[in-house]
Order: C-alpha cells, then structure tokens, then sequence
C-alpha cells in the first residue's frame, strides 16, 4: 500500500469527501479497513470489547466470502459495517463500469452476510477518482475518507509508531485509520496493530475524548 495521505485532504475538498466528524461532542472515530481477517479481526474486536468502545469496519467483498462468519461476528458485537471494496484495486485503474460492478459485489456479499445493508464506503488506497465518486453516491453510499492514520501497512511498523502516529495532536472530530487485516500490506501489521490499540484508546480517554463508530 503505498503512502498517498497527502492526497486525502485534497480529495476531501474537491469532493466534499467527510474526513472528520461534526465537533463539538468529544468524539473521535475509529475505523478498520481490509478485513474481515481470521486473526486481526477477532483480536480487534476483543480490544474493544475491553475497552467497551464500538468502531466502523469497512469490509473487502472477497474477505467477507472467505469469513462469512467472522463478519456476521462484527455486527454481532455491535460495531459498524461498511463496504470498502470487493477487489482491493487502485480506481485509477478501472473504468466506471468496473467500479460499478465491484460496489454492487461486496454490497450484495456483505448484505448476504451480515444481514446489513451497508450505507458507507472508502476507497481503497484511499483514492477516488471522478467515476469512483459518482458510482459510489449513484450506489446510495457515503463516502468517508480519514483525518488521522497510523500508517500500520508498512513494513517497519511498530506498535509504538502506530500508536504515535495515530494519535498525534488528535482532537474532537478525528476519524482515525487502522488494518485488521494484512492480505493488502505488509505480512503481520495486523498483530502490530492490536498491540497498538490499547494504548491509542488510552490516548483518546486521556484526550477527554469517545472513541465511536462514524455517523450513518
């Protein structure tokens, strides 16, 4: 996964992409993408069981059909679901109606499983193009992009510089970017993401702050 967060700011722009939540109630968001994950999704979903917080996990069509069960089991827990991709592609390389056709997989394989009809979508890599955005809101979806991230994909990741990263300077509003799963990024960051949450949440309790699920 290549480091493209710069241009999320710009996207969020000249789209009117969400990247933060509405201030002023002392929330901050916490969101996974790339699951479900056989390892990283059960030990997240434990994490914040602990914590007692609820988060969004934005969900991979072909992940879903190898975990049927493992995404059923975030609804269950009273987390968020939403639609991230089918295939996990760069939009800059796919045609309208590719995009088209990868929507309308993961929404009808999530739906299939989870019981849920998902409202919410992120690009993967975080890149939307003009198509993208048109297919996504065409599909009665709401795009969301993120304000803080902890750049867990990389290689030379650690629990420490996730948490340091994804918690920098965070206020009321952010919406904070996370892995539970590594079948797009570097082998093993989900494990160095788990270890990494309990000292994010204790970052945000410190901060005065909620960590919830984003706003349908």
């Amino acid at each position: 996964m290549a480091d493209l967060g710069f241009l999320v700011p710009l996207m969020a722009r000249h789209w009117g992409i969400p990247m933060r939540l509405e201030p002023g109630a002392n929330q901050v968001a916490l969101t996974f993408d790339d699951g479900p994950h056989p390892v990283g999704t059960p030990a997240a979903l434990e994490a914040l069981a602990t914590a007692n917080t609820t988060a969004t996990f934005f969900l991979v069509g072909e992940r879903v059909r190898a975990e049927p069960a493992l995404a059923r089991e975030i609804v269950d827990a009273g987390h968020r679901v939403a639609l991230h991709c089918d295939r996990h592609r760069n939009a800059l390389r796919l045609t309208g109606a590719q995009l088209r056709d990868d929507i309308a997989a993961a929404h009808a394989t999530i739906a299939d499983a989870t019981g849920v009809s998902c409202t919410l979508q992120r690009a993967p890599l975080g890149i939307y193009t003009p198509a993208f955005v048109r297919e996504v809101r065409s599909a009665g979806l709401t795009p969301w992009l993120w304000s803080k991230w902890g750049r867990d994909w990389r290689r030379k990741a650690t629990a420490e510089t996730i948490a340091v990263d994804a918690t920098a300077d965070l206020t009321d509003g952010d919406v904070l970017l996370l892995h539970d799963g590594d079948d797009y990024s570097a082998a093993g960051s989900h494990l160095r993401t788990v270890a990494a949450l309990p000292a994010i949440l204790n970052a945000v309790e410190a901060r005065n702050l909620a960590a919830v699920a984003l706003p349908i």
